[in-house]
């Protein structure tokens, strides 16, 4: 009889502790905001000017990486002589993407040529960690816990809604009534949608499909 017992307690210690334990109806899978920088060095000649062919390179280099809505573009030039008209060549090459350049630039690795720029690229995006988790399966068990997947899907697809994941982190200034301002979001949805991103590993995840 006590064999029996012992038995049965560590059967049941063994359910317990099978995989994660949520016996609430709240889903303990968090959305989490991954960063990722990607930089361009521009080269500049002494009278602050940038050729043709490194113009069109800037600009097919960030139609390469889908440059577009949430994304933060920033200029990292050391020199502050010249700086200003360096920064407003890149910000009319990043204004055809619809964008604007940040005041200030993010720290980055890696020393700049002399009489060059750098482009800095911050991108953002939402992800559920640990989705898909199968790790503890919907089966009839004593610890009333929630299968371990519970809320991946719903969390996921929230994240997914969420198109520049930096307004959650600071929301921003309303800026009074702008058609084109408010459209931007339901335009990078739908895109997204139609192209879904790529991986952030490979430093090209979009966060707004198309450059228009």
């Amino acid at each position: 009889m006590i064999c029996f017992r012992l038995a049965l307690m560590a059967s049941l210690v063994a359910l317990v502790a099978c995989g994660p334990v949520n016996r609430s109806v709240e889903s303990v899978k968090t959305p989490e905001m991954q960063t990722a920088m990607l930089t361009y060095d521009v080269r500049f000649d002494d009278g602050n000017n940038v050729s043709t062919g490194d113009r069109v390179a800037l600009e097919q280099y960030l139609a390469s990486i889908r440059l577009g809505y949430g994304d933060r573009v920033s200029v990292d030039d050391p020199v502050p002589t010249g700086a200003a008209a360096r920064r407003n060549v890149v910000a009319g090459v990043v204004a055809r993407f619809g964008l604007f350049l940040e005041d200030a630039a993010p720290v980055t690795q890696g020393q700049l040529l002399a009489g060059a720029a750098r482009v800095v690229v911050t991108r953002s995006r939402l992800d559920v960690a640990a989705c898909p988790d199968w790790r503890r399966p919907s089966n009839p068990e004593l610890s009333a816990s929630a299968m371990s997947n519970y809320g991946c899907a719903g969390r996921g697809n929230l994240a997914a809604m969420i198109a520049d994941p930096n307004d959650l982190v600071a929301p921003r200034q309303y800026g009074g009534a702008d058609a084109m301002a408010a459209s931007k979001p339901v335009k990078t949805l739908r895109d997204r949608v139609a192209k879904p991103p790529e991986s952030l590993a490979g430093l090209s995840d979009p966060r707004a499909g198309g450059t228009k």
